[in-house]
């Protein structure tokens, strides 16, 4: 059942402990990124968005603002708006402010407090729009939304900033399907991506010279020392980025400075001097390639659409027709 934001909740912390176990269990070790986003990661996003490195959000702005129009004819009128991830919505608003005649937007985000908030400056902004948030992990299956969404108009779905990069390939392929069941066969899906380029931007983008990047990927530590009695000594954790050009992708590292054990939740672990945590996995995907994957999902991408400079892409996905049998 989906629960509204007039309801928060939250991973429970049974999962939340599963998931860090299996995973501080794994070689190499690693940590869900979903659980980047409580309040203060939700926050130190948002400033990660606004340093002088990280050229994605400026970048997809920039497409947004030059694109704006021709996404909303494409979408129609009274159409309904799913954004994935939605965060505080600052570039969704570009479309928003252009969609004078959207009828519904649903915010979907794990972080109930941050969405509350954001919907309710929404409603002042756009008070002839019905805003409909839902706490829910998208990265999870998606439940039926035909009990939320409007009956009428076309559906689209946004997943913008890339964040279709933080999926391993065969997720994000099942991602993309289940943004295609969403849309409908009549539908939209709008999806952005960052294309691959020269791994000094790359790396830098992940790991700012500001330490935003750094405090943000600490701050997943920080939580689960207070939310499952962990015991990391979050300063003697170094954040790294690196690019792998060959896998298409950066890896976010927590690097463990010392040998250490840690517990969590009443289970030990133990770290070597320098192996890292992997925190996160974000992939770059040529429109070619990201094409590829989006059939592979049943999606066809009619058009890709990209800012000035070409560092990122956006693809409007349709659902492929069906083959007659």
């Amino acid at each position: 059942m989906l629960e509204s934001v007039a309801s928060p909740s939250k991973p429970s912390v049974r999962s939340f402990a599963i998931d860090v176990a299996r995973g501080l269990s794994r070689s190499p070790k690693e940590l869900p990124c979903k659980y980047f986003y409580d309040k203060t990661g939700s926050l130190l996003f948002d400033e990660i968005t606004r340093t002088a490195d990280y050229y994605l959000t400026r970048a997809e702005t920039s497409l947004l603002r030059g694109h704006a129009g021709a996404l909303v004819r494409a979408m129609g009128k009274g159409a309904t708006l799913v954004e994935l991830g939605s965060g505080s919505s600052h570039k969704t608003r570009l479309l928003l402010d252009e969609a004078t005649e959207l009828a519904q937007y649903v915010p979907i985000d794990i972080s109930a407090r941050h969405l509350e908030e954001t919907a309710q400056a929404l409603r002042v902004r756009y008070p002839r729009l019905d805003v409909r948030p839902l706490v829910l992990d998208y990265a999870a299956p998606l439940p039926p939304l035909d009990g939320v969404l409007a009956s009428t108009g076309r559906r689209v779905v946004f997943f913008p900033g890339s964040s279709i990069g933080n999926f391993e390939p065969p997720a994000a392929r099942r991602l993309l399907a289940e943004m295609g069941k969403v849309a409908g066969p009549e539908g939209l899906v709008l999806v952005g991506v960052d294309v691959p380029k020269d791994a000094a931007t790359i790396e830098l983008a992940y790991n700012d010279r500001a330490g935003v990047t750094a405090r943000f990927n600490r701050n997943l530590l920080e939580r689960i020392n207070r939310e499952l009695q962990g015991t990391f000594d979050v300063k003697r954790f170094a954040h790294r980025a690196v690019w792998q050009p060959e896998a298409g992708r950066v890896e976010m590292q927590l690097v463990s400075e010392v040998a250490q054990r840690v517990d969590v939740a009443g289970r030990p672990f133990e770290l070597g001097a320098g192996e890292p945590i992997i925190t996160e996995h974000c992939y770059k995907w040529s429109p070619e390639r990201f094409a590829a994957l989006a059939r592979g999902a049943g999606l066809l991408s009619e058009e890709v659409l990209f800012d000035e400079r070409r560092l990122v892409s956006m693809h409007v996905l349709r659902a492929a027709p069906r083959e007659r049998s």
